[in-house]
């Protein structure tokens, strides 16, 4: 006989394995650790963002990527003559912006595809019509200058001229001249988009004939370019409006300035910029780093993929450790109301589950895309779960529960990603709300004792739990 046994059953000791305050500590503790194979799903959707990205830079590569075009600015070189016999002549270009200039772009896209990744592709036609007044110029030339007019070019500039799809044609003084590498500058370095260094290449076409101080004249460069992914063109002058017309049904409109007016429609998108010379914040003329200073007011158009499947599942892992502990709050709720006891290893065995569902839809939405991958990998997953609760519980009716609250837990899920500013809010009370209920349905719980059997009294006088309570 033992020597607990002749004791008051007061004073008996409880057995820690029958506590369900220790059981409930071993879930949460279990919830934190399935939640670290979720970094791994994380690290798996980080190689293929990468991937997508060395596609786009491959496709860009052929195509010639982000484009960034200067409309017709006029280039006049000069020279500085040495002041002593130790000096040598310093030779430079000056810029001078037409005052007005009028812009008009029209892009057509298409996607092109390598594997499971797709990429915008755009073809631009572009007229930029500039008006150019030199009256007072110059009027920022370094002291000394000496600028050689007989050898102006008007000058355009595009960031990457792998695209060029015919040659770019100048009407200047009613004639019309193709476009060839600059003699002032083939190249100019500016800034770039996103901090990234960029070269821009020059085309120019002679001036000296009708470019001289004090002179006034119209001048139009068309071209035709092709790139991926973005189109913005420089403010290059004084007063600068530009049209852009598309096909792409998802522009982001980005850049220095946004437009005075847009649409968007299914059929895609039209947009006008108004940008007076006051807000652009450059000075009319200069010397060629000028140019550079124009980088901050480029207006851009982004051609975006809104159904990005991998920004898509990357927000739903941030989700994991709520998602895989209200699962398992779930299951010992389900435990505590049955008096079925559930043995740590099933709340791993639910963990994975919810693990290999982050698996499958990424691979999902990989081709079928985010909205319709969730929905296929929510469905199998919540099946999966609703069968094995009713397997744990040895109850049809568990199951058919257990596949309601799951339902409407998945549902949860995907209504925090959809709802962006409004989701930390829903999240919080979703949680609040998990708690409360637990809180509720395990009230009865004599927390250093085992589950109370069907029928059995609570402490404290409150009445017993049904054991077909939710």
């Amino acid at each position: 006989m033992s020597f607990y046994s002749v004791l008051p059953p007061a004073l008996q000791p409880r057995s820690r394995s029958r506590s369900m305050g220790l059981k409930l500590i071993v879930v949460c503790a279990l919830a934190l650790l399935m939640s670290i194979p979720a970094l791994f799903v994380d690290f798996l959707v980080d190689d293929r963002t990468n991937r997508e990205a060395e596609v786009v830079k491959d496709i860009s590569n052929y195509v010639g990527g982000r484009q960034i075009f200067l409309g017709p600015t006029l280039a006049v070189p000069y020279e500085i003559p040495p002041q002593s016999p130790a000096e040598s002549v310093h030779h430079g270009t000056y810029i001078v912006f037409p005052a007005q200039a009028s812009a008009v772009v029209k892009t057509t896209t298409e996607e092109r595809h390598r594997s499971l990744f797709r990429v915008p592709v755009f073809q631009a036609d572009l007229k930029l019509d500039a008006t150019f007044d030199l009256t007072g110029v110059p009027a920022a030339a370094p002291q000394g200058a000496v600028l050689d007019w007989s050898h102006a070019e008007i000058v355009v500039g595009v960031s990457d001229a792998r695209g060029a799809m015919a040659d770019a044609l100048l009407s200047l003084d009613g004639k019309t001249a193709t476009m060839v590498p600059a003699e002032v500058s083939q190249r100019i370095s500016i800034g770039g988009d996103q901090g990234q260094a960029l070269n821009l290449t020059l085309f120019g076409a002679d001036a000296g004939a009708i470019a001289k101080p004090g002179a006034r004249f119209d001048t139009t460069a068309t071209m035709r370019f092709s790139g991926a992914q973005r189109i913005a063109l420089l403010t290059y002058g004084k007063t600068t409006h530009l049209t852009m017309q598309g096909d792409w049904p998802n522009p982001g409109f980005d850049g220095g300035f946004l437009p005075v007016n847009h649409s968007i429609t299914t059929s895609g998108f039209s947009a006008e910029w108004s940008v007076p010379y006051i807000a652009r914040g450059v000075r009319a003329e200069g010397q060629s780093d000028t140019i550079t200073a124009l980088d901050a007011t480029a207006l851009g158009v982004s051609f975006v993929e809104v159904a990005d499947p991998y920004q898509s599942v990357n927000r739903s892992l941030k989700y994991a450790p709520l998602f895989v502990g209200l699962l398992f709050l779930t299951f010992f709720i389900f435990e505590v109301t049955t008096g079925k006891r559930v043995h740590p290893a099933q709340y791993v065995l639910v963990g994975v589950a919810q693990i290999i569902f982050y698996l499958l839809l990424l691979s999902f939405a990989e081709r079928i895309g985010f909205d319709f991958g969730f929905l296929l990998g929510g469905a199998a997953t919540v099946l999966l779960l609703a069968a094995n609760a009713r397997w744990i519980f040895a109850s049809r009716t568990q199951g058919v529960r257990a596949f309601a609250v799951f339902t409407l837990l998945y549902g949860l899920i995907y209504m925090l990603l959809r709802l962006e500013d409004n989701a930390l809010l829903v999240g919080a009370i979703a949680s609040f709300v998990a708690v409360a209920a637990a809180m509720y349905f395990t009230r009865s719980i004599d927390w250093y004792g085992s589950i109370p059997g069907p029928g059995a009294e609570p402490q404290g006088g409150s009445s017993p739990v049904p054991k077909d309570a939710v």
